[in-house]
């Protein structure tokens, strides 16, 4: 049922992008202008806030042996040292989706003993959609820049390579809808991550997967007019709208569907994109054996020290037949205290 709300409500949002082609400037200016500054906004002040959040202990998350004593090896990028190991650590997790590379799982073995496999499939089909996304988006960029950046005819050259249909089918459009479809019906089959999904783990990736479609459509099969289509966007870049005629009810739905995208992005799991990069677990060295981390505002307790404690029951102490730390000639002897 989280799955099938989930998808009834991006149903809905397609369904009511098609009923705003009957209000096109609403529809097709003020909406998506809306979205983009909300999604602005929303983005920077997620990261400002997460920024400004103190953080007073090292919580750096690790999976390897700490730098210690010399003749004992440290592992560089799962316990970085130093902010430079901490750079090449991030730079792999973010560019390369390292820490999901080595994910594993449990599962029942023979005898039912617990056996870890590993989630390369998962790691491969984020990859694929990430990096699909991210090339969809580059290209994109033609609608918004006139003339358009001078690599985007090298990047649709080699996207679009084999030229299976005309309009060019890109690569990057099936491997972006395989990779979400892998994602969406991992969480459909998998029966202990099913139990766990909400709605909100469901709505982004039917959202995405709604997006590429409804692209995939107009350039395939609803042939919309690019030339009306780069007017309106344009408009919309250079903060002078304007709604061309004969704007076909698909672009309507494929800007709503993005539009919400966009609205939903900062208040969701989503903002992991800019918060990886702020994460204390991530972005900080394990050197607790180099240097001491004391809360900064720690208020200033009245302690009951040791010394304190001996001072006062020492008579009691003595008669008991324990040694005193502190002995009425100053020296110090070893304690019997069990």
């Amino acid at each position: 049922m989280r799955a099938v709300s989930a998808l009834l409500a991006v149903a809905g949002l397609a369904l009511l992008g098609w009923l705003g082609a009957g209000a096109p400037w609403a529809a097709g200016v003020v909406v998506p202008g809306l979205a983009l500054l909300v999604f602005v906004l929303g983005f920077v002040y997620k990261v400002v806030s997460w920024g400004r959040a103190p953080v007073p202990f090292n919580i750096t998350s690790v999976a390897g042996q700490q730098d210690s004593l010399p003749w004992i090896r440290h592992s560089a990028l799962d316990s970085p040292k130093n902010g430079r190991e901490v750079l090449l650590r991030l730079f792999l997790d973010v560019v390369l989706f390292r820490s999901l590379f080595r994910n594993t799982r449990v599962r029942r073995g023979a005898g039912d003993w617990p056996i870890y496999v590993s989630e390369r499939l998962l790691w491969a089909a984020s990859l694929l959609f990430h990096y699909s996304l991210l090339i969809v988006l580059l290209r994109h960029l033609r609608y918004f820049f006139d003339p358009p950046p001078s690599l985007l005819p090298w990047i649709e050259h080699w996207d679009g390579f084999f030229q299976i249909t005309a309009p060019t089918l890109f690569m990057t459009d099936v491997l972006l809808l395989v990779g979400l479809s892998f994602l969406l019906g991992r969480r459909l089959v998998d029966r202990q991550l099913r139990y766990l999904s909400l709605p909100a783990d469901y709505f982004p990736l039917f959202l995405l997967l709604a997006v590429g479609l409804s692209g995939v459509y107009m350039r395939h099969f609803g042939r919309v007019d690019l030339v009306a289509v780069k007017q309106l966007t344009m408009g919309l870049a250079t903060f002078s709208p304007v709604v061309p005629d004969g704007l076909d009810a698909a672009l309507f739905v494929h800007l709503a569907l993005v539009s919400v995208l966009l609205l939903y992005f900062p208040f969701s799991k989503l903002m992991h994109m800019g918060g990886i990069f702020l994460s204390p677990t991530k972005t900080l060295a394990n050197d607790n054996r180099r240097r001491r981390h004391v809360n900064p505002w720690n208020p200033t307790v009245d302690v009951h020290t040791y010394a304190q404690w001996e001072a006062e029951f020492s008579d009691k102490l003595v008669a008991a037949g324990y040694t005193l730390d502190a002995q009425p000639d100053g020296a110090h002897v070893p304690s019997e205290r069990a």
